[in-house]
């Protein structure tokens, strides 16, 4: 939105320099975006006087001038056909900047004889686009600085122009009206009322206007119109195409030029039909689609069902509250004109426009919201502009439809805007503030003006008093402290063991990731995800179209960036939630840490070797133990999919509580995601490992034994399919109360033991407690673990 300062001050009665004006613009919420002010370029041109010119004698078209300036006598060529003995003129002296030539004057040689200085035009100095002479001005001082003479002269050359921006809930600071209401209000001025002098008729409109009474239901509540006839459509006056082409328009004609200026005075957009090219009456109805208009920008548009439209008897003249059409546009032949009025939906107007992908002024006001109940006066004092720009003679006004009613009320809670916003604001200058934005108060209730449509609620008044008192003056408070004790225990379980597995990860010489819950539906498919319940509806990307069934995605799309980079050996983890759908309960939490590539960033003497599926096995027992979970625990396969299926295992509480996944990720997922391995990871599900029983700030109580331990090794030839920690877990179960540890040391496969058979070799540790064992008593314990093994898994010891 721009202005000039002179426009402003149409409606503001106001002495405040132009500095405080835009302080005050950008503190109410219309910021300045920047300010044109021609004097600041203009400043250094002084008036000077030719005391003489010749002609010189190596060139016939260049004179040789003298010229008084305010620095003294000098001489300056000038090829100016206008360059003459006793003008007044505008003098730019070496060292002054001149903008319509980007070029600052020197001291030159030109065809040999010196120039100090430049004779300047219009064009030059960017006043115009006259350039077929210097500038001969009609009085002026000798020295006098040529933007105080302009000021004096000619003040709209020097008009300050400034531009603000909008934003789309304050459709009312569309119009320097509104603008001026604003800074009114922060007490910046007084604002000048708008007269307005209904123009009476003379004679019945010779076209009519009707409202189809679906689209009168809201697309166009109200219509205006008359005709006037006898106009001279020339050129607008002087001062209105001064003020029209400040702001970025260009100059038509009066008519037109008269509509611009109540669209940008006072957010009023009009239009003008040629009446004598209108055959019949003008219908407002909802296009059928299909009908084709060439617009006044000479562009053809073919309409869609439900645009509202404007049409004759021969069709479809003006896209309303869009643009109008050619066939019907005023020209310098225009004698005879239909003014229209009309207030069309704000959400029709942004479709149609949108659709057709047109932008005009029209459109932008109408889709923010214009003030209706206005739409009589403004279709008056247009009316009586035309009349007095362009003569002839107004017929009485035709009127279909009626304004809509847009009156509500909202209480004013005075206290309100402590407890909102935290200032102290008397109630006396609330009331002040929101009466001078045009609220109307009766009691505790505060009327809404019809050009606000904004204004919604009661925490709507709170922010017009705080915007006009200015949040510049909010002062920043501590809260109250507490006078009680602030209770323990404030986190949760599950929040405590985020916190420790984020510790953890650091400790072990992992880098923390933050990646996006949404991925691509590729990357999700990978990890049994990608379904419609996890779709979302309007991704910010097609890489981000669905939420992650897992955090492992997202930490292998940053290993693979990493790895484009140059990085090869990362420790990367990520500790949040996962998702098997969008309602409650279908989203979990977990921790993920991943590996790629060497050990050398983890170990602490440096040594590289290749990752494999143990080291993330001990991370994951790493953070489980350190969040608290049970250390006995089975470790089984049938890990997803997305891991390799031999190298991989869970960590479990029984075959249905899986705490934790561990082990290498599946060549095709590192191969469709472009990492290059070796990778491992974990994931270690966060909810799931059960809570110790008891709490206690102290350690257990050491379980120890004075007693020395045996330790005797098995080894059973078994089935080559058979697992590991099957016999691992059939040894351990011969006697608990002995037995202290299994573990393997040895596995041979093939050789003598023939196709499919393999030996593993096991060490089982018995801690007595009470006693010393006997031999025989370790023989005892011995044999069970020999039947139980076998019962379990069909092994024999090996002979």
């Amino acid at each position: 939105m721009k202005f000039t300062l002179s426009w402003l001050k149409d409606h503001l009665d106001t002495q405040a320099p132009l500095d405080d004006i835009l302080d005050a613009l950008t503190d109410l919420g219309l910021e300045v975006e920047g300010v044109e002010n021609p004097a600041q370029a203009l400043g250094a041109f002084t008036i000077g006087k030719v005391l003489k010119a010749e002609k010189h004698p190596d060139a016939d078209r260049l004179r040789v001038c003298r010229v008084a300036t305010a620095a003294g006598e000098a001489q300056i060529i000038c090829g100016a056909p206008n360059a003459r003995e006793g003008i007044t003129v505008v003098v730019a002296q070496p060292g002054t900047y001149v903008p319509g030539i980007d070029t600052t004057i020197q001291v030159g040689k030109i065809r040999g004889i010196e120039s100090h200085g430049m004779m300047c035009s219009e064009r030059e100095m960017m006043l115009s686009e006259e350039h077929d002479g210097i500038i001969e001005l009609p009085s002026g001082k000798v020295g006098q600085r040529f933007v105080d003479w302009l000021a004096e002269n000619d003040p709209a050359r020097v008009d300050p122009v400034i531009e603000i921006a909008i934003t789309p809930n304050r459709p009312d600071a569309l119009g320097v009206h509104g603008i001026a209401r604003d800074l009114a209000a922060r007490g910046l001025g007084t604002l000048k009322p708008v007269q307005v002098t209904p123009v009476a008729g003379t004679f019945p409109s010779s076209i009519g206007v009707t409202i189809a009474p679906e689209t009168q239901q809201k697309d166009c509540p109200v219509f205006f119109g008359r005709v006037v006839r006898g106009v001279k459509n020339g050129p607008s006056p002087q001062w209105l195409q001064d003020r029209l082409r400040a702001i970025g328009l260009r100059p038509i004609s009066a008519l037109v030029d008269i509509t611009n200026y109540f669209t940008v005075d006072m957010n009023r957009p009009l239009h003008v039909f040629d009446a004598d090219k209108v055959r019949g009456d003008l219908r407002v109805h909802p296009a059928a689609g299909g009908e084709m208009l060439t617009a006044l920008d000479d562009k053809d548009y073919t309409l869609h069902p439900g645009m509202v439209v404007i049409s004759d008897d021969t069709g479809v003249e003006s896209l309303g509250g869009v643009m109008g059409g050619a066939k019907t546009g005023c020209t310098d032949d225009t004698v005879n004109v239909f003014l229209e009025a009309a207030c069309f939906d704000p959400v029709r107007t942004a479709m149609t426009g949108r659709a057709l992908k047109i932008n005009s002024d029209a459109r932008y006001r109408f889709e923010r919201g214009i003030d209706p109940a206005w739409t009589g006066d403004g279709f008056e004092a247009a009316t009586r502009m035309i009349l007095d720009l362009c003569g002839g003679e107004a017929s009485k006004p035709v009127v279909a439809g009626a304004i809509p009613d847009t009156a509500r009320a909202y209480r004013l809670d005075t206290d309100r805007v402590t407890r909102l916003v935290g200032m102290e604001i008397p109630a006396e200058d609330q009331r002040a503030t929101l009466t001078a934005l045009g609220f109307r108060l009766e009691g505790d209730m505060a009327h809404v003006p019809s050009w606000r449509p904004d204004i919604l609620g009661e925490a709507d008044l709170v922010e017009e008093v705080t915007r006009v008192a200015s949040l510049t003056k909010l002062q920043a408070k501590p809260m109250p402290r507490a006078t009680t004790r602030v209770p323990t225990g404030i986190l949760t379980p599950l929040q405590r063991r985020t916190a420790t597995a984020r510790r953890t990860f650091a400790a072990l010489g992992y880098n923390e990731c933050v990646t996006y819950s949404f991925i691509d539906a590729a990357s999700a498919t990978l990890f049994d995800g990608g379904s419609d319940a996890t779709r979302l509806e309007n991704p910010i990307s097609s890489e981000m179209s669905h939420l992650r069934p897992d955090l492992l995605p997202g930490l292998v799309q940053a290993a693979a960036r990493n790895q484009a980079r140059g990085f090869m050996d990362l420790a990367l983890f990520e500790v949040g939630p996962a998702f098997e759908g969008a309602e409650p309960g279908e989203q979990h939490v977990q921790a993920a840490g991943l590996l790629v590539g060497a050990s050398a960033l983890r170990d602490p003497h440096g040594s590289r070797r290749p990752v494999d599926l143990f080291d993330a096995k001990a991370d994951a027992e790493a953070l489980l133990s350190a969040i608290g979970a049970p250390a006995k625990a089975q470790i089984l396969r049938d890990a997803p999919a997305w891991w390799h299926p031999g190298r991989s295992g869970r960590i479990c509480l029984g075959p249905q509580k899986v705490m934790a996944v561990f082990g290498e990720l599946h060549p095709k997922v590192l191969q469709q995601m472009d990492v290059k391995g070796p990778a491992v990871a974990f994931t270690i599900y966060l909810e799931e490992p059960p809570l110790p029983r008891r709490k206690s700030a102290t350690r257990p109580a050491l379980n120890a034994s004075d007693l020395q331990a045996v330790e005797r090794d098995f080894a059973f030839v078994l089935d080559a399919n058979v697992a590991a920690l099957d016999v691992v877990n059939a040894a351990a179960g011969a006697d608990k109360t002995l037995i202290d540890e299994v573990r393997v040391f040895d596995e041979f496969i093939g050789g003598s033991l023939g196709e499919g058979r393999k030996s593993l070799a096991i060490t089982v540790r018995l801690q007595p407690t009470g006693k010393t064992l006997t031999e025989a008593e370790i023989e005892t314990v011995a044999q069970k673990i020999v039947a139980k093994v076998a019962r379990a898994t069909g092994g024999t010891l090996r002979g």
